[in-house]
């Protein structure tokens, strides 16, 4: 039974049984040995990392600039180039707050800023790395809005586009630059347009086969087909929410909506067949005063959702990973919400920012087991996992870590194998997430927020998905965005 008929069977079952459980993820036994890092290397800045089609080179967004490594001898990875200060000799210069890169073949996408800058270009820097010791910045396309994330396929870039309105996916030309077309939710259906933007941010995409799978937070996902980027048409949505009832939230509701679950769609990715597609929900915990008891605490981290895309206009879920727990799920303390992750074959591996790296079998989706759990949560926040290549009977994944406090962000390779961490450290005290709800207890008074509740964002990317401190530390999109038109005026 290839993939798709074996997805189409469990679903048919799922939905036969839709008032039971959905299944979440069980251990597998251990390989002989611990299960620990092959290698590491300080990438000063690290955030998401993409692997060469050899899997030999991995290549990082590095803030302010990005690295290649080389990874051909996983115990011993090394830094073959690195670029700094970008286009700084630009008035507006230089090209900094770069959070995503992506290939296509031997072109290199790094994109930025991930959230606003005042003063800093906004755009798409294209390198080529068929020598990746000795990348060639062959282009710059300057855009009029900051960009998160972005995919790279088929010579376009898909870029997400926070302008603090419609907030839509943008197809680029690679090669001239020129815009091919714009996606958004609100011209999908117009009732998003009552929905504050940073409750449905274009937070990632990810393209298989021209059909765009958009993460847009609490809107969920939606399949768009993008083969003629003028002309796109939605083939399906995995749980898009209610706009009415989101657009009718009170300010602390929709404070507690943006960083609670359900909803909170931040990265998606299928499998090589594009059947099985991947949620990461990153949420965290909110904390409810109430009237007559101690405060509550409302939510806590997300974990990555399977869902059955086989028939985009009928999808499916089959089973639901659930992130480890915190100590302190809040976000201002540990953080153990799913973020990027990496399907290969009948495996995932995923990252967990101070909850480690997990690689599962995902063989039987609806019923996903752990192989190997790895966690350093002092000195390691994991940004993504990514398989690299096969190295002797076994192979190689990596996982770029932005480091902890005054630990270095670095990049980790790992043997892919089942195994058990030795002596695996705590990640805090005994407090769990387990007992946490989504929907806190009525109050009185719901539609009035909390004093730390009351500045309302309105910017998009101060969805917290983006970064934290984003509203504080630079300007909203909008004003931004007139800043920069002033200027160019």
């Amino acid at each position: 039974m290839d993939r798709r008929q074996f997805l189409r069977t469990v679903s048919a079952s799922a939905l036969a049984a839709s008032t039971a459980s959905v299944a979440g993820s069980r251990p597998a036994a251990a390989h002989p040995g611990p299960f620990e890092p092959l290698g590491r290397i300080d990438v000063d800045g690290a955030k998401e990392a993409v692997v060469s089609a050899d899997g030999e080179t991995v290549f990082v967004a590095a803030t302010d600039g990005y690295a290649a490594v080389d990874i051909s001898a996983p115990d011993r990875p090394e830094l073959v180039a690195e670029r700094r200060d970008l286009r700084s000799d630009r008035e507006d210069g230089p090209f900094r707050g770069l959070y995503d890169a992506k290939l296509d073949g031997d072109t290199l996408l790094v994109v930025g800023p991930a959230n606003p800058i005042p003063g800093a270009p906004a755009g798409v820097l294209v390198v080529d790395v068929s020598d990746p010791a000795n990348p060639d910045e062959t282009a710059f396309h300057e855009t009029g809005f900051p960009i998160h994330n972005c995919f790279a396929a088929d010579g376009r870039a898909y870029l997400t586009a926070n302008d603090g309105d419609r907030n839509p996916l943008v197809v680029l030309d690679v090669d001239s630059g020129d815009e091919l077309g714009r996606w958004s939710v609100v011209a999908a259906d117009d009732r998003w347009a009552d929905v504050p933007p940073s409750m449905r941010s274009v937070h990632d995409v990810w393209v298989r086969d021209a059909v765009a799978h958009v993460a847009l937070w609490d809107a969920g996902t939606w399949l768009v087909d993008l083969s003629d980027p003028a002309s796109p048409s939605v083939l399906g949505t995995v749980s898009p929410g209610d706009p009415e009832e989101l657009a009718a939230l009170p300010p602390r509701g929709r404070h507690r909506e943006r960083r609670t679950p359900p909803g909170n769609h931040h990265y998606v990715a299928t499998d090589d067949a594009g059947d099985l597609l991947g949620v990461g929900v990153e949420s965290w915990a909110v904390e409810v005063d109430r009237d007559d008891g101690p405060t509550e605490l409302v939510g806590g981290p997300g974990g990555v959702e399977l869902w059955d895309v086989s028939d985009p206009a009928n999808p499916a879920r089959l089973s639901t990973i659930d992130p480890p727990a915190s100590p302190d799920p809040t976000v201002g303390g540990v953080w153990t919400t799913a973020h990027n992750f990496d399907f290969r074959d009948d495996r995932l591996y995923t990252s967990w920012y101070r909850g480690g790296v997990k690689r599962h079998d995902v063989s039987d989706p609806t019923d996903p087991v752990e192989l190997a759990w790895w966690r350093d949560p002092e000195r390691a926040s994991f940004w993504t996992a990514q398989y690299a290549y096969p190295f002797a009977d076994e192979g190689v994944f990596v996982a770029s870590s932005r480091g902890v406090d005054d630990a270095s962000p670095a990049l980790y390779t790992f043997p892919d194998h089942a195994g058990d961490q030795r002596d695996p450290p705590t990640l805090g005290a005994a407090t769990t997430t387990e007992s946490l709800v989504n929907t806190p207890t009525p109050t009185g008074d719901d539609a009035a927020p909390p004093a730390s509740d009351t500045n309302s964002p309105t910017s998009a990317t101060d969805a917290p998905g983006f970064g934290l401190g984003v509203g504080a530390a630079a300007l909203g999109v909008a004003g931004w965005l007139a800043r920069r038109r002033g200027r160019r005026d």
